[in-house]
């Protein structure tokens, strides 16, 4: 683990395993952390705090900047690990890595953007201040699906903005973020002579049941952003309410995508395969209900089933694999479950729908990229979020149809329209029900845009300046008497 800007065995002396989801082969053991841990972190966090906060913002930059550069020399073994341990292609681990980057380079510059307020106020030779202050120690609850990415939308905006973090990663996907924040702990700044303080940086590994509870639990934990399901999104709620802390939810997302008769069809093809397959599906943030209008939908599926048909699905090593396997072996039997319970209904699975055959995936949690065709509004690929390589499709006739079905989910992550008429465009942008909604666009989480969901799929924002807003307690001052 990643203590006080050391790497630490947990206190028990206990550890655990981290395979490989393409083989089952063992990668690494991990310490497995518990309570005490947690609380060595979080007086880390403490003394560091005193320190970081009183930094300079145009320095904390700076650090953020030259961790950059540090992740960006050990790009290739961090991949490597990515890969071993989530099981996404080298291609898209390098991808993640780059969008981390990109998001604590984003942060470095806003560090010292920071401002406050001047405010006229009615008492006689008096006026007010809107000052903004760091809250302290914070936590970070990372799923294992983006492990770098989500770890980032955290660790910046709470390091630019004067805290100091507690990382907790999925247990199954602890070792790419171990060696990140390892780096991000080792950055300087003035020219070489200043440097994090030890514990402004801290990673704890092992179960969520222990660690995770223990950070929401925590009293001098003040800050808890949190990504992962609905489900565990409300039980973070009702542990971290009675401490008053600070809480950012991303959860669950079921985003439509709506496809007009006026659309540039070869390119929302394209769109709906990278937003629906790219990480072999599991996205919170990704297409998972399409709705093309009936004029192109034949033309549309028929583009679409074409290159899933050719979808080259292995292990994330291998170059000539375009889709790796299901991180858990549980979410694959989900996965099976809910084709199943759509072809039970009536549903035809038209592309996939099982596991691909052959010696080289016995070992490995692989499903085929699936397009499942009408499907029922009752079944569980509607309803349910689908956290894996498997696509309904719908026809609509009327936009307001397809925006009224769209939002018919519990959910409200991403949506995206697909037109060249700007009145189309500008009623899905009023009418959808989402924190996020694309035209002619990809599903994808700029740093520069606040990101989040309505409804079951969270509370906050995450990305873009009013991230940093989440890290920033303002404190009203009222100054008189001094003429």
């Amino acid at each position: 683990m990643l203590i006080g800007g050391e790497r630490v065995g947990s206190g028990s002396g206990k550890t655990y395993e981290v395979r490989n989801p393409a083989t089952g082969e063992l990668v690494q053991n991990v310490p497995l952390g518990n309570a005490d841990d947690v609380e060595q972190a979080v007086q880390a966090a403490e003394q560091a705090f005193g320190e970081w906060a009183e930094t300079s913002a145009e320095d904390r930059g700076v650090a953020l900047a030259n961790a950059c550069e540090l992740i960006m020399e050990h790009a290739g073994d961090i991949a490597q690990l990515l890969t071993a341990e989530q099981g996404k292609t080298l291609f898209e681990a390098n991808l993640e890595i780059h969008h981390l980057v990109h998001g604590l380079e984003f942060y470095a510059g806003l560090a010292s953007k920071v401002r406050g307020s001047y405010v006229p106020l009615p008492q006689k030779g008096a006026y007010g201040l809107v000052v903004r202050q760091p809250i302290g120690v914070c936590g970070a609850i990372v799923p294992w699906n983006f492990p770098l990415t989500l770890m980032g939308t955290k660790v910046g905006p709470a390091l630019a903005a004067g805290n100091t973090i507690i990382v907790k990663p999925a247990s199954t996907t602890p070792l790419a973020t171990l060696r990140t924040a390892e780096l991000i702990q080792q950055a300087t700044f003035a020219g070489g002579k200043g440097k994090l303080p030890p514990g402004a940086i801290n990673v704890i590994t092992g179960p969520g049941a222990e660690v995770g509870e223990q950070l929401l639990r925590h009293p001098r934990v003040r800050r808890i952003a949190f990504t992962g399901s609905t489900e565990v999104g409300r039980h973070v709620m009702e542990v971290a309410g009675p401490e008053i802390k600070r809480i950012t939810l991303e959860l669950g997302g079921s985003d439509p995508m709506i496809v007009c008769d006026d659309a540039d069809i070869g390119t929302a093809v394209k769109m709906a395969d990278t937003g629906r397959f790219f990480n072999c599906g599991q996205m919170c943030l990704g297409v998972k209900r399409l709705f093309v209008h009936e004029s192109v939908y034949d033309s549309f599926v028929a583009q679409l089933r074409g290159i899933l048909e050719k979808k080259t699905v292995g292990p994330g090593t291998e170059k000539s694999s375009r889709m790796g396997p299901l991180h858990l072996a549980y979410q694959r039997q989900e996965i099976e479950e809910q084709v199943e319970d759509a072809r039970n209904r009536g549903a035809r699975v038209t592309v996939g729908g099982g596991r691909p055959e052959g010696d080289g995936f016995a070992r490995g949690n692989f499903y085929l990229p699936t397009l499942v065709e009408d499907a029922p509004w009752d079944s569980k690929i509607v309803r349910e979020e689908v956290f894996g390589p498997v696509l309904p499709v719908f026809r609509f006739g009327d936009l307001d149809e397809a925006i009224e079905r769209a939002n018919d989910s519990v959910y409200g992550l991403g949506s995206s329209i697909w037109t060249r008429d700007l009145v189309k465009a500008n009623r899905a942008i009023d009418k959808l029900e989402a924190g996020n909604v694309w035209v002619n666009s990809l599903h994808y989480g700029y740093d520069e845009l606040p990101f989040g969901g309505v409804k079951a799929s969270g509370i906050g924002r995450e990305h873009g300046p009013e991230a940093l807003d989440y890290y920033l307690e303002p404190k009203g001052v009222v100054i008189a008497g001094l003429a």
